[in-house]
């Protein structure tokens, strides 16, 4: 039976390589999440998501169109630029996959709210975040009204009728212009060195948002393939020649975990299993942002002296949102996430 651990040896297609602060890099692979999703545009018309009851919602060009149409709005209608976060805020519905992957095809920065949490929980976290656009469930509306009012950003709602959001600066996302198969994503530069999401914890600890970069993204992305072609040498089968999978959703699209079943559906063209709405897994960790399993690009080690287990590599975010004090606690410079 192959070894799993050919596939990161020189040459081989999880290659890893170390930067020059000593952190682990995949050698290839993308280094955007745009760059991941345009190569997943040629699936077309293989569903992309379907319900818990097996309904179809999309295939993959339903969703890249709704995707693109929605992120040139963001650039174009409402001026955003990279670096401008872009705020989810809704339950398990096909608009989440497609809000997200707009935020990362404008090259903003996306923030996954999570649908559980308290009207002032929410609150609390847009203030922090300070994002320019909010995309909201149409139930989340009255909790957000009073924020959307101090603030200048732009709020697109999901699923609410034209009484529920009348008037600027709210507007509803069914009377946004129809998906375009033809269209192109907007024209801009995405750098591997922005950053691509903020990550904030539900457990009632500190507010405090991780921040990952796009090269960060994009390696968690390599982590699902190898983990998917390390299974497949285990089995004894070819990665890459088995049928695409079904990843069903464990929990909801909030945190870092349904990020990666996400990025592991889309990588091998496979389908996407939504569960019923609002059947979260659980809160995220505030002060550990997650290893991935067996990533072959993150090694830890045992600080001498103190215990701590200190993590490093590509796909672990590297800074507190807007918390100086926090990140300088938790990240050194040279790399390393002090994980208790």
């Amino acid at each position: 039976m192959p070894d799993p651990a050919a596939l990161t040896a020189p040459g081989a297609p999880f290659e890893v390589v170390r930067t020059e602060n000593g952190s682990l890099l995949y050698a290839d692979g993308p280094r955007t999440l745009r760059e991941f999703a345009e190569t997943t545009w040629a699936y077309g018309d293989r569903p992309f998501l379907v319900g818990g009851d097996g309904d179809h919602l999309l295939t993959y060009g339903d969703f890249f169109a709704a995707a693109t149409v929605l992120a040139n709005r963001f650039v174009d209608s409402y001026g955003l630029r990279p670096g401008d976060r872009a705020a989810v805020l809704m339950e398990d519905r096909p608009e989440w996959p497609v809000a997200f992957w707009a935020a990362q095809l404008a090259g903003l920065v996306a923030v996954p709210l999570d649908a559980g949490w308290t009207g002032e929980e929410g609150s609390a976290v847009l203030e922090h975040c300070d994002p320019r656009v909010l995309l909201v469930d149409g139930a989340w509306l009255p909790g957000v009204r009073a924020w959307a009012g101090r603030t200048r950003a732009r709020v697109v709602v999901v699923g609410a009728t034209a009484g529920e959001a009348p008037g600027a600066p709210v507007e509803r996302y069914e009377d946004l212009p129809a998906p375009d198969r033809y269209a192109a994503p907007p024209d801009i530069e995405i750098r591997a060195e922005d950053d691509a999401t903020i990550l904030y914890a539900s457990d009632g600890a500190p507010l405090r948002g991780a921040v990952s970069t796009q090269l960060a993204q994009a390696g968690a992305t390599m982590d699902v393939r190898f983990r998917a072609a390390a299974d497949a040498l285990e089995r004894g089968d070819l990665p890459g020649l088995g049928p695409a999978p079904a990843v069903r959703l464990d929990g909801s699209f909030t945190g870092p975990a349904a990020l990666a079943q996400m990025y592991g559906a889309m990588a091998s063209g496979g389908t996407l299993v939504l569960g019923e709405p609002g059947s979260g897994a659980g809160p995220v960790p505030a002060h550990a942002p997650a290893a991935p399993a067996a990533s072959p690009a993150v090694e830890s080690r045992v600080a001498p002296g103190t215990g701590e287990v200190w993590l490093r590599g590509q796909s672990l975010p590297y800074a507190y949102w807007r918390d100086e004090r926090a990140t300088a606690e938790s990240f050194t410079a040279d790399g390393w996430f002090r994980a208790g």
